[in-house]
């Protein structure tokens, strides 16, 4: 665990994933001891965040095995998969094939043969006005969604035009743009201290531009609820993204 200092940015975000945490464990155990929220965080953060934790542990409380080994799945898998490669798939469905077909109606995590949780089913784990905060937010990005649209290049399908459909949603525009607050790419550039042989963390061209500011405010809300969320789901992950964050800043 990392000591987060309380003059960080992230301490609020730390503050709500704990609250989310031992609301988690107090549901999952049937504990219906009140856990008191943290003076550091507004009402509606803290709302959001309870119901957060009351959808995470209806899902652990209802797991579904499959009767797939992700270990062995995962060594059978191409270095750097696209699922592209016809041949590479029709092997990977020889060796593993689909089982019964199951149709998701509740909050639920997906375990595999040895009991591994390798999916986590959470509808509606985010408020209902929130996801409206974020639908407004991605109705003001309609210009750098538009932009995002790329042809020709087999290194751009991401952003093909026919991997998107018009929305029925208002004005939502089809596209596809990282907002990503600190985007490297890992794997292409080399490993080490910079500036020598080393890879320089860079802000996303898109929070770059005249509108990034804005775009980093409306995020907020919604990336500490993704962070608390991870808080419960992948604990090793989420405190090696603080530990990263901290040396980062």
């Amino acid at each position: 665990m990392t000591a987060v200092p309380a003059d960080c940015a992230l301490y609020t975000t730390c503050i709500a994933s704990e609250f989310v945490k031992q609301l988690f464990d107090c549901n999952v155990a049937g504990n219906a001891q009140s856990i008191s929220p943290p003076l550091t965080i507004d009402v509606p953060t803290m709302l959001a965040c309870q119901h957060l934790a009351r959808v995470l542990a209806d899902a652990y409380s209802n797991p579904i095995q499959l009767d797939l080994d992700m270990i062995r799945y995962n060594e059978a898998l191409h270095k750097r998969s696209t699922r592209m490669v016809a041949t590479h798939e029709d092997s990977l469905l020889e060796k593993f094939p689909h089982g019964q077909e199951r149709l998701l109606e509740k909050p639920s995590v997906i375990l595999d043969s040895a009991g591994r949780i390798i999916l986590w089913y959470l509808p509606d784990a985010i408020s209902p006005w929130i996801q409206a905060e974020m639908e407004d937010t991605t109705i003001g990005m309609g210009s750098l969604l538009m932009k995002s649209m790329t042809s020709g290049l087999d290194t751009q399908w991401r952003t093909f035009p026919s991997n998107f459909h018009a929305s029925d949603r208002r004005q939502l525009t089809p596209g596809c743009i990282n907002l990503a607050p600190c985007w490297f790419m890992q794997g292409w550039e080399p490993h080490g201290l910079p500036p020598a042989d080393g890879f320089t963390p860079e802000v996303s061209a898109t929070l770059k531009g005249k509108g990034g500011p804005k775009i980093i405010i409306s995020m907020q809300r919604a990336t500490l609820l993704a962070s608390a969320a991870l808080r419960v789901m992948h604990p090793k992950l989420y405190w090696a993204s603080v530990a990263t964050h901290i040396k980062l800043a």
